[in-house]
Parts: C-alpha cells; structure tokens; sequence
C-alpha cells in the first residue's frame, strides 16, 4: 500500500473511531433520522437504516466510478467501502430478526 492510502485509511479509521464516541442522540440529529422522537427507539433505527442505505449507495457509486477508469480512485478503497457496506447490511439483517424473534416471544406469551 501506498503511504497516501495508509493516510487515507488512518483519517477514515480515526474519523469512524470519533462518529463511535458520539452520543447516541447526536447520531440520529446528524442522519436526518424520520421526524419521530429524538432519541426515541424508532429514530434510532431510522437513522440506523438512513446509515446503511448512505453506505451501500457510497459503496455503489465509487465501484461503479473505478469500473469507468476514475483515476482518484484506488481498488483498495473501493473494496474497503463494499466491505463496509456488506458489514452494515448484515448487521441490518441481524437486527431485524432480533427485533422479529422479540415480537414474536412477546405475543406468545400467555396472561
């Protein structure tokens, strides 16, 4: 790897690192989450989802950017950002069914 790739990854690192360290408020007011309380379950995982979604077009737009013979772009990079992107989305995946398993546990449960 090049040392301006090595930057690059390190500003991207620290700069996820200081996004992870904000409050959890802070993060659903940055994503323009749905109007729905802040702070509240569902503006959490609105701005969850916004998130994911912001990931996977990133990670769209700079594949399909290299694949044209952008110059500014390295593989590496690309394929770190479609790394991100696949995590996020999984993780979506993982949380709605958590969230369905709950329910469910919920409305079986007798009186």
């Amino acid at each position: 790897m090049t040392s301006p790739a090595i930057q690059s990854a390190l500003q991207q690192m620290q700069s996820l690192a200081s996004q992870a360290s904000q409050s959890p408020l802070q993060g659903a007011q940055a994503a323009d989450a749905v109007d729905t309380k802040q702070g509240s379950f569902g503006s959490e995982l609105a701005a969850s989802l916004h998130r994911i979604n912001e990931l996977k077009q990133t990670a769209a737009s700079q594949a399909q950017a290299f694949q044209s013979g952008d110059s500014n772009l390295e593989l590496n990079d690309v394929m770190m950002d479609m790394q991100k992107a696949s995590v996020a989305s999984e993780m979506g995946l993982q949380v709605r069914n958590r969230l369905v398993s709950a329910y469910r546990d919920v409305m079986n449960m007798q009186v």
